[in-house]
């Protein structure tokens, strides 16, 4: 997913400081202007997502800055910040465009969540534009590799229901790749044209979902500028993927199981229930039946959702299908790196099946996108998986010198330690021991620097 670049404009050096900080923390792009004008120039020379403004700056106000971001960005959402008793100065401002408010004292937590729901929202609308136009079916079930008995098993009870539009129930592991089987069901058969929709239901609580889920009416509370549709509408005639369902909230689920059962929805303030048609598509890496029995998930939804189910198994227990995988990764990185890496050696590959892989395919293949960074277009070698598959005796290894061995594994245990923490540079040199200038000169001396930037600009994997 492509960060989200927020352009915060507020004329408070504290707040706008801090605000920034934590924004960066969450990965967010941030852009500080300490006025209107500042802002208003950022609006028209970049690309920005969110515009979070202060009503009252000096130059051009918070207001102004609305008027002018509607006409040079309409896509923009746009959150103002006011004082408390001015929220009639809110509402104004949301009328000429903006998407929601926020009062001071600003709480950072509950401004982190709006943000984070406008860009599940926006990407759920840019993801069903590209699979649409852009994924075709067979492309699908190539993005499956099934080499071992129990995945190609799957894949042919994939391929006799994709034409049916019965829930499935995906069970297994963190990472085992419920989301890729997913989208191959969707894509593979009667839904193939028609909308795929994502949701984490783990993002989900008792106050959002049934707005999230069945959408709202302009009015219908605080922020609800517009009407919206919810999930189930966006999903009519397709398919509707409910990850992590286990972490649903009981009363959540009874919402969800009357829509599924009565295939209508009813937008929050409006009286007008709608019709719908959709193949829902669970996925949990729980224990559902366990959970029945402790009483914090519903038989009745558990029995509506697992019409079919499948369940994959973790990779340790399926290592023929790690050689294939690695192959299939290769392949997908030396397109998007522009890179020429013909794969891996020999001990390199068995030592990828020797490993017990916790994190499953999305740890295999974020191992491997790893390596191939650092690899450039050499093949990747077991001493450059030694941060995930420890270090191993080999004849390549025994000739080194023990200036140049330690050399090696200091690169290693700082590479190790900076992807650990998603190479944030003050968290990394805490782990180390050493302080952030001197992890910078370590950095340069080991020759890490340019690949730590690189490493920053890899994309999440998209099994789940």
């Amino acid at each position: 997913m492509a960060q989200t670049t927020v352009l915060l404009a507020d004329d408070e050096d504290t707040l706008r400081l801090n605000l920034a900080e934590v924004l960066r923390e969450e990965n967010f792009d941030v852009v500080a202007c300490a006025d209107g004008t500042e802002a208003l120039a950022a609006l028209r020379n970049q690309s920005v997502d969110v515009l979070i403004t202060d009503l009252r700056m000096p130059g051009i106000c918070g207001m102004d800055l609305i008027d002018h971001a509607v006409k040079i960005t309409p896509d923009t959402d746009i959150i103002v910040i006011t004082a408390f008793g001015e929220v009639d100065t809110a509402v104004e401002a949301m009328k000429k465009g903006a998407r929601d408010y926020i009062c001071k004292p600003v709480r950072f937590e509950e401004l982190i969540f709006k943000l984070k729901q406008f860009v599940v929202q926006k990407e759920l609308a840019r993801e069903n534009e590209v699979l649409r136009e852009q994924v075709r079916p067979s492309s699908q079930f190539l993005e499956i590799v099934a080499v071992s008995p129990a995945m190609t098993a799957i894949v042919d009870t994939i391929r006799r229901i994709c034409h049916t539009m019965s829930n499935v129930l995906l069970c297994g592991e963190s990472g085992t790749g419920k989301e890729v089987l997913a989208r191959a069901l969707h894509f593979g058969g009667v839904t193939a044209n028609k909308p795929f929709v994502a949701v984490n239901c783990g993002g989900l609580t008792d106050s959002l979902v049934e707005s999230e889920f069945f959408g709202y009416r302009r009015g219908a509370f605080t922020g609800a500028d517009r009407d919206r549709i919810g999930y189930f509408e966006a999903a009519d005639g397709g398919t509707l993927f409910l990850d992590e369902v286990g972490n649903l909230p009981l009363k959540s689920q009874a919402v969800l199981l009357r829509a599924i059962e009565q295939r209508c929805v009813t937008r929050v303030g409006d009286t007008r229930p709608r019709r719908v048609n959709l193949r829902i598509v669970a996925a949990t890496n729980t224990d559902l039946e366990r959970a029945i029995d402790l009483g914090t998930f519903r038989e009745d939804l558990y029995y509506r959702l697992n019409v079919v189910r499948l369940t994959l198994l973790p990779l340790r227990q399926r290592p023929e299908d790690i050689p294939p995988l690695i192959n299939y990764f290769v392949r997908k990185y030396n397109t998007e790196l522009g890179s020429k890496c013909p794969g891996l050696e020999p001990d390199a590959v068995q030592a990828m099946c020797d490993h017990h892989w916790r994190g499953n395919v999305r740890e295999l293949e974020n191992v491997i996108e790893r390596a191939m960074i650092f690899a450039d277009d050499r093949p990747v070698t077991l001493e450059d998986l030694s941060f995930v598959v420890g270090d191993r005796i080999t004849p390549s290894s025994l000739a080194l010198d023990l200036r140049t061995a330690t050399r090696q594994f200091e690169r290693q245990h700082v590479m190790k330690v900076l992807s650990t923490f998603r190479h944030n540079k003050a968290a990394a040199a805490d782990a180390l021991g050493i302080g952030l200038s001197s992890l910078y000169r370590k950095m340069d001396e080991l020759g890490i620097t340019k690949m730590s930037k690189l490493a920053n600009e890899v994309t999440e994997s998209p099994h789940s």
